[in-house]
C-alpha cells in the first residue's frame, strides 16, 4: 500500500490545472476526465453500450455493459492567464483518470476508478531589477479519489438499473513563496560579500476526508431510443492538514505551525439524457448542480494574502453528439471510427468565475475485439469579473486507451 501511495503522489506531480483557486481547491476535473466524455463536451453519462465503462457521476450506467473494459486517459493542456498587466502561459501533462469495469451478467457489474478530482499547479520566477529582488512562486496540489462502484439491473424490470459508488480521498498540497536578492549586477567573485539569503514561506500538507468516504447513488432507465439517469452525491468535508514553515535559510527556520482547514463540499444533483437516432447517431445532454453555503479557507496566513476564497453555486451544462462506429470488422475503417463533438458551460465554485468550452473527438478501433484509441481536442475560456482572479484561455489534447475483453465467457456467448 505504501508503494502504491508513493506512486500516486509521483503521478500527482503531473497535474492539469488553472491558476484560479490556487489557495482553495484548484480546478475541478469534469465528469471523471475520460477522453470519450471530453470529446462530446462532457455529456453522455446516460449513454449505454457494450463497454461504456465507469461514470463517476452515474454509477448505474455500468450495469448495461456486457464486456470488461479498461480505460486509461492522458491530458496535454496549454493555458494562458491574464490579469491587469500580468500574463502567464503554462503547459501541463496529467493523468486525469483510469477506469475498470467488470460485468458479471445477472450479478451486476463492478467498477473501479482512480480520478484526479481537483488540482492546482503553478511555478513562476519573477525579477524586479529596480528594487533588486527575485521571487519564486510554486504551487502543487492534487486531490485524488479511489472510486469503487457497483450497479445491477432490476430483475423484474430490466430496463432500469441502480448503482452506487464510494469515494475515498487522498492527495497532497505544497506551496513555496520565496523572496531573495537579485545578484545580476554583482560580479560572481563578490557575491560572498552580499546578503544572499532567501526567505521562503513553505507550506506542505495532505488531503483527507473527515469521514471514511462520501457516496454517489444513481438510477438509470434505458429505453429503445432514449436513456435517462438521475444521481445524488452526498455532501462531505475535506480536511487539509497543513504545516507552515518560515525559512530564512536551509539551516535557519522558525518552529513550524500546524493548521487543519476544513472545506465543506455540498451535495451534488445530476441528471442527463441520451437519445439515439438511426441506431448509431446519439444526441445527449447532462446537468450537474451544487449549492455552496460556505466560503473556502485559503492556504494563506502570510504576506497579506486573502484569508478565504468566496464561493457561488456551481453547475455544469453540457450537450454533445456521437456517431458510433460500426462493430463489423469487415466494414471500411472510416465507417468503424466513432465521431464526437460537444459544448459545455460551467459555473465554477469560485465566485464570479465561469467557463465556456467546446470539443471534437474520435475513437479509432484497434483490432477486432473492440479495443480503441480515443482522441479529443478541447478549448475554451474562463471568464471573471473579479480583479483577484485570472481570465484564462485554454486548449488541450486528450488521449485515451480503451481495452475490451470477454473475461469469464466462453466462445459463442
Amino acid at each position: 500500500m505504501k508503494k502504491f501511495i508513493s506512486a500516486l503522489l509521483c503521478v500527482s506531480s503531473f497535474s492539469f490545472a488553472s491558476m484560479i483557486g490556487l489557495d482553495a481547491l484548484g480546478q475541478e476535473q469534469i465528469a471523471g476526465g475520460s477522453t470519450a466524455m471530453a470529446g462530446r463536451g462532457f455529456a453522455g453519462s446516460a449513454k449505454t453500450g457494450d463497454a461504456e465503462g465507469v461514470s463517476v457521476v452515474n454509477p448505474a450506467r455500468q450495469a448495461f455493459d456486457s464486456k470488461v473494459s479498461f480505460n486509461l486517459n492522458f491530458l496535454f493542456d496549454v493555458s494562458s492567464a491574464d490579469r491587469s498587466n500580468s500574463h502567464f502561459t503554462k503547459t501541463t501533462v496529467s493523468l486525469p483518470s483510469m477506469n475498470l469495469t467488470f460485468p458479471m451478467n445477472d450479478f451486476g457489474s463492478l467498477g473501479f476508478s482512480l480520478w484526479q478530482h481537483y488540482a492546482s499547479t503553478m511555478r513562476e520566477d519573477i525579477e524586479n531589477e529596480e528594487e533588486q529582488w527575485n521571487a519564486e512562486i510554486e504551487y502543487q496540489s492534487s486531490i485524488y479519489e479511489l472510486v469503487p462502484s457497483y450497479a445491477i439491473r432490476l430483475p423484474f424490470y430490466r430496463v432500469v438499473s441502480l448503482g452506487f459508488s464510494a469515494h475515498f480521498v487522498m492527495g497532497s498540497f505544497n506551496r513555496d513563496l520565496t523572496l531573495g536578492p537579485n545578484h545580476d549586477d554583482v560580479d560572481e567573485g563578490d557575491i560572498w560579500a552580499t546578503n544572499d539569503a532567501d526567505v521562503t514561506d513553505h507550506v506542505t500538507g495532505d488531503w483527507k476526508i473527515k469521514n471514511s468516504a462520501y457516496f454517489t447513488f444513481a438510477a438509470q432507465y434505458r429505453g429503445r431510443m432514449a436513456s435517462y439517469f438521475f444521481s445524488f452525491t452526498t455532501p462531505y468535508t475535506l480536511k487539509n492538514e497543513l504545516e507552515y514553515n518560515f525559512r530564512f535559510s536551509e539551516l535557519d527556520t522558525l518552529a513550524p505551525t500546524k493548521l487543519t482547514r476544513r472545506i465543506k463540499v455540498p451535495a451534488m444533483l445530476a441528471t442527463g439524457v441520451n437519445y439515439r437516432l438511426n441506431k448509431r447517431h446519439n444526441v445527449m445532454a447532462d446537468v450537474a448542480w451544487r449549492a455552496w453555503d460556505n466560503d473556502i479557507e485559503n492556504a494563506a496566513g502570510s504576506w497579506n494574502m486573502s484569508k478565504v476564497t468566496k464561493t457561488q453555486n456551481d453547475f455544469n451544462i453540457s450537450v454533445g453528439y456521437q456517431r458510433d462506429g460500426s462493430d463489423i470488422f469487415y466494414d471500411s475503417y472510416w465507417d468503424r471510427i466513432t465521431y464526437r463533438a460537444g459544448l459545455w458551460y460551467k459555473n465554477w465554485y469560485v465566485e464570479d468565475v465561469s467557463e465556456i468550452g467546446g470539443s471534437i473527438g474520435a475513437g479509432f478501433p484497434l483490432g477486432r475485439k473492440g479495443t480503441m484509441l480515443d482522441f479529443a481536442i478541447q478549448g475554451g475560456v474562463r471568464l471573471t469579473d473579479d480583479d483577484r482572479n485570472w481570465s484564462e484561455s485554454f486548449i488541450g489534447i486528450r488521449l485515451g486507451l480503451v481495452g475490451v475483453g470477454n473475461w469469464g465467457k466462453t466462445r459463442g456467448q
